[in-house]
């Protein structure tokens, strides 16, 4: 397969049929281009969803064959990667295990009403589970720094870390 680079204008998301971010569509030439996101690539699609509609951007791609399914309405390319938005380079997803900081701002709660994480000013949710909330005796307006994986919140405005360690503190 060949790889591509697509210097186009950002025009919108498109949608998995769960809801997810299944890729977006570029303005290129005059013409649209689907770009498709593997499903497992979380980071990527949070970025995606964080752009607005005339954005410049160019994205490396892989071309793709033909669908079994039939002619689509435009051309398909698969995502390689993000090399540019308006001139300027992307903004970096979070990486596995990387680093987590903000002030609380309010707690979150299990389904059972037990509470179970922080969200920071920032957007992100800790995740700690009600035994690690109750070991840490974190309070609204604490300064918090986590580890662990983390996924993008389905709000798309910050990531759910599934915390490891916090305030230096592990909790495993």
């Amino acid at each position: 397969m060949t790889i591509t680079k697509l210097n186009g204008t950002f025009l919108q998301v498109v949608y998995s049929p769960k809801g997810g971010v299944e890729g977006f569509l570029l303005r290129v030439s005059g013409q649209p281009v689907q770009v498709i996101v593997d499903k497992q690539d979380e980071k990527t699609a949070h970025l995606m969803g964080g752009l607005v509609a005339g954005q410049a951007i160019i994205v490396a791609t892989q071309d793709r064959p033909p669908s079994d399914k039939g002619d689509g309405e435009h051309p398909v390319h698969a995502f390689q990667k993000l090399v540019s938005v308006d001139g300027a380079l992307p903004p970096r997803a979070a990486a596995k295990g990387a680093g987590y900081a903000g002030k609380i701002v309010r707690f979150n709660y299990a389904k059972h009403g037990a509470p179970n994480g922080y969200v920071l000013d920032g957007g992100d949710f800790i995740h700690v589970k009600p035994d690690g909330f109750t070991k840490l005796k974190l309070t609204v307006g604490d300064r918090v720094e986590a580890d662990g994986d983390a996924h993008f919140l389905a709000t798309g405005n910050g990531w759910a870390v599934e915390a490891a360690k916090v305030n230096g503190k592990r909790l495993k």
